[in-house]
């Protein structure tokens, strides 16, 4: 009887894991208006939860990685580059091992995962890629000496590594201030959106069960 009664739990059961598994998937799904951080975070109500929680976590505020991170993927999961073209037509090796949120490439995220313990992390989590970021960018900030509201100078950092960002080899590529900029003004408007609905936001109930 105690096992008839346990199938009949089954299909319960099933439909639960069913919509967890629907709303992780759905999380994962590029947001409809990135240009809005307020849009983003009440169409996905758990990636509010995670950017407040790495925010405590490391002392950064989460304009900057989030701004961060729509210049590199433009919040696409598994973004990775463009493959290059042999002779020119033909599909060929990809630039880098850059990948996901936060388009990191293999030897970065293995640092990574050496520094803090964390091998079960992926770098198609946002949840993972936020951490990510904001390990990053305190590191750097601690090495080099950049205010961590500091939005242009981490990115220079995030993008040419600590070393060459001390060598200055960012001092010859205008294109990369240029988009610098765009991550220092993206994060600032973030912030002034963020200030205008922080207090609306709430994780919602597939937010609170999956923890996203």
């Amino acid at each position: 009887m105690n096992r008839i009664r346990d199938y009949g739990r089954l299909p319960a059961l099933l439909v639960m894991l069913g919509m967890v598994l629907m709303a992780q998937g759905c999380a994962s799904a590029q947001p409809r208006n990135p240009e809005d951080v307020c849009s983003i975070f009440k169409e996905k109500r758990g990636w509010h939860k995670v950017a407040r929680r790495a925010e405590a976590k490391w002392g950064m505020s989460m304009h900057i990685p989030m701004a961060l991170m729509y210049q590199e993927s433009a919040f696409r999961a598994k973004a990775k580059p463009p493959r290059r073209k042999l002779l020119g037509f033909i599909p060929w090796r990809r630039s880098s091992s850059a990948y996901g949120f936060a388009q990191v490439i293999d030897g970065t995220w293995r640092q990574y995962l050496d520094a803090t313990g964390d091998y079960w992390r992926v770098r198609h989590n946002f949840a993972d890629a936020t951490d990510f970021i904001h390990w990053y960018l305190r590191r750097v900030s601690e090495r080099n000496g950049i205010p961590r509201s500091d939005a242009f100078n981490l990115y220079l950092n995030y993008h040419e590594g600590p070393t060459g960002f001390a060598r200055q080899s960012h001092s010859s590529k205008p294109w990369l201030h240029k988009v610098a900029t765009g991550v220092q003004v993206r994060s600032q408007r973030y912030r002034e959106q963020y200030q205008q609905c922080r207090g609306s936001l709430k994780p919602g109930f597939f937010g609170r069960l999956t923890g996203w």
